[in-house]
């Protein structure tokens, strides 16, 4: 999981000794530089000194209302005078968790706290929505499609699943047969619209940017998968659709077809007459 680290260079070398292997981070040494690496990598985590670069919190109530999904950490030298109001506006922000240098940071502390606010990432949260669907599935392949979401341009096809997943293509075919599932190609890119879908609420995305941070090479394939999987538009689906009703939509239209199928078949001529009737 990405973790982009908007700090001083002594915060990040503390934050960079305390991450554990599911973490990586991506430093950002300016606020231009954290707008260009939200928008253009993979980023599921900021934390942000409200301090950096003689900001007084404003760019930090600027990365919330532009991307309001993003968790956000504070991270900042010890309470001084100054600081006090800031993390009060931080806290009308809704942003409440806080890290005090050198007192509060130990990297225990702050692993505890990057944990916490992975379980609020898109990617988690379109993933705990999906599990049911993808309950049949053996665990191997629910571990690479998890890790899909959170590297989208590493993983999109068949191949690269069977691969991390340490089996064939052949086995990695038949188990989403046996699940009644698509092939992974088209649960991975299901799973993208989806994951566009919720990086699209937020206004500081464009659809170009969700295009590039998801691994696609052009935006209208985004817009073509959008017009496959949900029936809509990019620029449709930003407005009309709830993350809830957006996963709904392609788990039951999409995620299930093959068992809808096969319910179809086994209905008797009599039984598909009774049901017209009912």
């Amino acid at each position: 999981m990405l973790v982009l680290a908007a700090v001083s260079d002594l915060q990040y070398q503390r934050l960079r000794g305390a991450v554990s292997a599911d973490f990586a981070l991506a430093r950002a040494p300016t606020w231009d530089d954290a707008l260009e690496t939200i928008r253009g990598r993979p980023v599921e985590i900021a934390v942000v000194d409200p301090m950096l670069g003689g900001a007084r919190g404003q760019e930090v109530e600027r990365l919330r209302v532009l991307f309001p999904s993003l968790p956000l950490i504070l991270y900042t030298p010890v309470m001084t005078p100054e600081l006090a109001p800031v993390l009060l506006a931080m806290g009308k922000c809704g942003i409440t968790q806080v890290v005090l240098s050198p007192t509060e940071d130990h990297p225990k502390r702050l692993r505890d706290l990057l944990s916490e606010e992975a379980m609020q990432s898109a990617s988690y949260r379109l993933l705990d929505q999906l599990t049911p669907a993808l309950a049949p599935l053996p665990t191997e392949l629910r571990w690479v499609l998890q890790e899909s979401m959170r590297s989208p341009a590493a993983v999109q096809t068949i191949q690269q699943v069977a691969a991390r997943a340490h089996v064939d293509r052949g086995t990695c075919a038949r188990w989403f047969a046996r699940a009644g599932l698509p092939s992974p190609k088209e649960i991975l890119a299901a799973a993208r619209v989806l994951y566009a879908h919720r990086l699209l609420k937020d206004p500081g995305f464009t659809i170009e940017d969700v295009a590039k941070r998801l691994g696609y090479a052009q935006a209208k394939t985004l817009q073509q998968h959008a017009r496959k999987y949900l029936g809509l538009t990019a620029g449709e689906m930003r407005l009309s659709l709830t993350a809830e009703e957006a996963t709904a939509r392609i788990v039951q239209e999409f995620l299930t077809p093959a068992r809808r199928k096969v319910l179809t078949l086994t209905l008797t001529p009599a039984h598909r007459n009774a049901a017209s009737v009912s």
